[in-house]
């Protein structure tokens, strides 16, 4: 994996406010640890943790600048084929009930919803926004 962490904290925080945008050394951490599923670089990444034969789907970044052309599916698509390869049944993750883009996303790779977490994400001054839970069995092609 050829990738620098501060390239992926950069991109993280461009994409995200809330949840807060992870930090070089938290990126660090994650991809030094052998249980972590990634795939991407400075443009896209898809970055998750595999537990048993359960991967949990941590973030997914795309820049601005390359969104709306595929990318984000690409990755995602790699990681589930990643993950899968790694031992890795199903597939969930968490995503804020107004991220239309992401759900679109999500839902167009096969995700259902399995649970929510009502009030979970909460910004200063704003109403808190339910947390979606989703979830896909990873099925050899």
């Amino acid at each position: 994996m050829n990738v620098d962490p501060s390239d992926l904290a950069v991109l993280h925080a461009r994409c995200f406010k809330t949840p807060r945008p992870w930090n070089t050394g938290e990126f660090t951490q994650l991809l030094a640890d052998k249980n972590t599923v990634f795939t991407g670089d400075n443009r896209a990444f898809v970055l998750g943790r595999l537990v048993l034969d359960q991967v949990e789907l941590l973030t997914i970044a795309v820049s601005p600048a390359h969104r709306r052309i595929g990318l984000g599916k690409k990755r995602l698509s790699e990681f589930e084929k990643l993950a899968q390869q790694r031992g890795g049944v199903v597939c969930f993750l968490e995503v804020a009930e107004n991220n239309r883009a992401a759900i679109a996303l999500y839902s167009g790779h096969g995700y259902t919803e399995s649970g929510r977490r009502p009030g979970y994400y909460r910004e200063k001054n704003a109403i808190a926004t339910d947390a979606i839970l989703l979830s896909k069995p990873l099925f050899a092609p």
